[in-house]
């Protein structure tokens, strides 16, 4: 978010015919995140799976460095959570994702809180992104 500006709060809900195992999987495993993310070009991420407190780079379009750190980790059913922020151009985001089993595989939230022309812009990305997710 930058300094002074309102945040705009948004959520997004995705379901798809993926196993909660093998979506929470392509999560937690940044390395795998361009699989999926198609705005995700690289990620410079340490570890093998999401932790909290650790930080890395996301790169997307253009080579621009998106600075991101994990906040929590709950991969624990019913609802398995991360959190995180991502910082690029002086705006940060906030976003909290949720993974659930459905009857029929899963269901993907995003909700994500920051500067509102960010956060608009980037919603169509992360729905196509979460529909590539659990599909």
């Amino acid at each position: 978010m930058k300094p002074g500006w309102p945040a705009l709060r948004r959520e997004i809900s995705v379901a798809g015919p993926r196993t909660v195992e093998e979506v929470w999987d392509r999560y937690v495993r940044p390395r795998r995140w361009p699989e999926w993310s198609p705005q995700i070009r690289s990620v410079d991420y340490a570890g093998e799976r999401l932790a909290p407190g650790t930080s890395g780079v996301v790169r997307g379009p253009g080579g621009l460095p998106v600075r991101f750190q994990i906040l929590a980790v709950h991969d624990t059913d019913p609802v398995r959570t991360w959190s995180w922020t991502a910082s690029a151009a002086g705006v940060r985001l906030a976003l909290l994702h949720t993974v659930e089993a459905t009857a029929g595989g899963t269901r993907t939230r995003l909700t994500i809180v920051g500067f509102g022309p960010v956060v608009l812009a980037y919603l169509p990305l992360a729905r196509l992104a979460l529909s590539r997710l659990v599909r």
